[in-house]
C-alpha cells in the first residue's frame, strides 16, 4: 500500500498533488500502509521476542482502532444528519479539486458511472469547480458542463457522445434528465446503504472479529510472559537463599 501510494503521487505534479492533500487517495494510501506496518511489526517482533511492551502496543493500538470504528458507527447512526453534512462537505471538496488530481478525478468517476448519479447534491453542484463554473465571466470551454460519468449510457447507441455533458447546468431537471444522471451521488449513496446493511455488517463483523482476535490472543501471550518471569525470579531466589 505504501509503495503503490508513492508511486502514485511521484506520477503526479507536486503542486496540482498539494493543492487537495486533504482528499488524495494516494495520502490515504501510505497513511493507512504506514499504520498497518507499524502495528503489525510491534506484534510479530513482540511475540517472537516475547517482548512485553511491543505486545502491550500492539493490544493497545488495536484496541482504540476497534473503538473507534465503533463509536463512528455509532455515532453515526445516531447523527445521522451531522454524517451526512460531513459527507457533503468532503464530496464538496472532491468535486473543487476534479481537475487538479487524476487518482480523484477516476475515483469521482467511478462513483458517478457505478451509483448513477452526478455532484453531490444535484447535477448543478459541478459548478463549485472553476472549469465547470456556470457563471458568464468564466473562460473555460467547459462552463456550464458536467463530467462524461454523468451521462446515461445506453447499449443501443453505436457512436458514444464523450461531449454530451456539455452546458448541461443551463438545462432544468426534466431537459438534462433526458441525457444525464441529474440526482446527487449523496441520496444514491444512503440508499445502496440502507439496501445493504446485511452485507456492510457482515463485513464490519469481518474486521471486527480478526481484531478481537488479535486482542484477546496478545493479552494471553503478555500474561503467560509474566507468570514466566515471575516463575524465573522465583527460582531464582530459591537457588541463591535455600533456607527461605
Amino acid at each position: 500500500m505504501v509503495a503503490i501510494g508513492v508511486y502514485a503521487r511521484m506520477m503526479k505534479h507536486a503542486e496540482a498533488a498539494l493543492a487537495c492533500l486533504a482528499v488524495d487517495p494516494a495520502v490515504m494510501l501510505m497513511v493507512v500502509g504506514v499504520l498497518m506496518f507499524i502495528i503489525t511489526f510491534c506484534g510479530c517482533v513482540g511475540s517472537l521476542r516475547e517482548n512485553i511492551c511491543l505486545l502491550q502496543t500492539f493490544c493497545i493500538c488495536l484496541t482504540i482502532i476497534f473503538l473507534l470504528q465503533l463509536a463512528a458507527g455509532v455515532l453515526g447512526f445516531i447523527f445521522s444528519d451531522k454524517a451526512r453534512n460531513k459527507v457533503t462537505e468532503i464530496i464538496n471538496k472532491a468535486i473543487t479539486h476534479y481537475r487538479d488530481d487524476i487518482d480523484l478525478q477516476n475515483l469521482i468517476d467511478f462513483g458517478q458511472r457505478e451509483f448513477g448519479c452526478c455532484g453531490g447534491v444535484a447535477y448543478t453542484d459541478w459548478s463549485q469547480n472553476m472549469y465547470f463554473d456556470c457563471k458568464k465571466n468564466n473562460p473555460s470551454r467547459e462552463r456550464c458542463s458536467v463530467p462524461f460519468s454523468c451521462c446515461i449510457i445506453t447499449k443501443e447507441k453505436e457512436v458514444i457522445n464523450t461531449m454530451c455533458g456539455q452546458a448541461m447546468q443551463e438545462l432544468n431537471y426534466l431537459e438534462a434528465g433526458e441525457f444525464i444522471h441529474t440526482n446527487g451521488c449523496i441520496d444514491k449513496l444512503v440508499n445502496w446503504i440502507h439496501s445493504n446493511l446485511f452485507i456492510l455488517g457482515g463485513i464490519a463483523m469481518g474486521l471486527a472479529i480478526p481484531q478481537l482476535v488479535g486482542i484477546l490472543l496478545s493479552q494471553i501471550l503478555i500474561n503467560q510472559i509474566k507468570d514466566q518471569i515471575e516463575l524465573q525470579n522465583y527460582n531464582q531466589r530459591h537457588r541463591t537463599d535455600p533456607w527461605s
